[in-house]
């Protein structure tokens, strides 16, 4: 049967395809470590879960166009962080934030119109440009500079097409948090050649060793009039599956995003949209417990990386991945089966090992794996001691 040009130019998600093997594997009675998945293994806080338990209860299960409860709570939480005002007019809301920035660019984004992304990427920033008949610009970035990226590089990616500069820090996938400076900087390349910044901040209460995420929005008016901020409950509440994120920018474009969104999904899940609400503007210290967790498994994840021949890793400062550098490995043979790049390495972790992570080549930099510590000690213990145990 035929299917579209349009997916076939489309590669299928690589985490969600990991995630999906290893799911499978476990089906089958096999003992799989998990390093894959992208959320957190904390139970959504039970002050969340009552709000949604009360939505029921209250009848609040109809369509919406984005409750004014949860504008108003974005609002809120936003001006609370940030010190920022917007009005609910100013905000859209999406089946979480992988919407919302699917959303935004189909918003933006006429054919040949260009956004600049710095690499290593989140898997879904190119697909979702292509998706919007647009093209992604890459500025790479290496390890050895802590993922940071070069203005001048950046600058060298500007043409007459480009119309946005795609800024993620924290970082999916590498945990690099730019310093206010950087952000600054690259805030001012698209302040002087009039860009939009879409500022994916879906980490930014993720951070680690006393630092804190800078929002482009934060850095005076001449960026925030351009400045998209797209967030989630997903990562800060551990509400994965409740599918709620939202952009908060100017008026024109979040009325044009909605446009858009109203001929698609219409709007998250009634239901889980109170509990969203809940989660932002009541106590945050659920929010703080799971950063702490985080951050100690930060520290073992690097303890143990340090530790393997072979392998370095630019010790993560937010969010909650490792992306080490394997690429020292490519080339050897295990029992006749060569590993020559970051997807054959992944294949022979989870066959021969049994642990289950991303190949970097999904991010842009093939010299790397991308490996998720939101998970248990106990796991991250047994995983660790696999792979450390295959590469030799």
């Amino acid at each position: 049967m035929k299917t579209s040009k349009r997916v076939a130019r489309i590669p299928p998600s690589e985490t969600l395809a990991i995630t999906a093997r290893a799911k499978q594997m476990k089906q089958e009675g096999i003992d799989v470590v998990s390093f894959g998945a992208g959320e957190p293994d904390f139970d959504t806080p039970a002050h969340i879960g009552e709000a949604a338990k009360r939505a029921i209860d209250a009848g609040e299960t109809k369509y919406t166009s984005g409750i004014n409860e949860l504008k108003a709570a974005i609002a809120a939480a936003i001006e609370r962080d940030m010190g920022l005002k917007y009005e609910t007019t100013d905000i859209c809301c999406s089946v979480g934030a992988k919407h919302a920035l699917h959303t935004l660019c189909q918003a933006i984004c006429d054919p040949g119109d260009e956004i600049i992304i710095v690499a290593p990427y989140w898997v879904s920033y190119p697909q979702m440009i292509r998706m919007a008949d647009g093209v992604a610009k890459v500025v790479n970035t290496t390890g050895d500079h802590g993922f940071v990226p070069d203005i001048a590089d950046v600058e060298a990616q500007l043409t007459d097409r480009t119309i946005a500069l795609l800024i993620n820090s924290p970082s999916n996938p590498t945990g690099a948090v730019f310093s206010r400076d950087v952000v600054k900087a690259l805030s001012e390349v698209a302040v002087a050649n009039d860009l939009l910044i879409i500022s994916d901040e879906c980490y930014d209460k993720i951070v680690f060793d006393g630092l804190q995420a800078t929002s482009p929005a934060t850095l005076g008016d001449a960026c925030r009039e351009r400045v998209l901020v797209v967030n989630s409950v997903s990562k800060t509440y551990s509400m994965t599956g409740w599918r709620v994120g939202w952009t908060a920018g100017p008026a024109e474009i979040i009325k044009a995003m909605n446009t858009y969104q109203s001929h698609e999904t219409s709007n998250p899940c009634s239901i889980a949209e109170m509990a969203a609400a809940a989660g932002l503007l009541e106590s945050q210290d659920c929010v703080e417990q799971m950063r702490q967790a985080f951050e100690q498994r930060r520290d073992y994840v690097v303890q143990r990386v340090e530790a393997m021949d072979g392998v370095t890793l630019p010790k993560p400062q937010g969010a909650f991945y490792a992306f080490p550098d394997v690429s020292q490995h490519y080339g050897r043979t295990f029992t006749g089966r060569q590993v020559t790049n970051s997807a054959t390495m992944i294949e022979y972790l989870l066959d021969e090992a049994k642990v289950a992570a991303v190949p970097g080549d999904a991010f842009g930099a093939d010299a790397h794996i991308r490996i998720s510590f939101a998970t248990s000690m106990e796991q991250l213990e047994k995983g660790f001691d696999r792979i450390a145990a295959a590469l030799k």
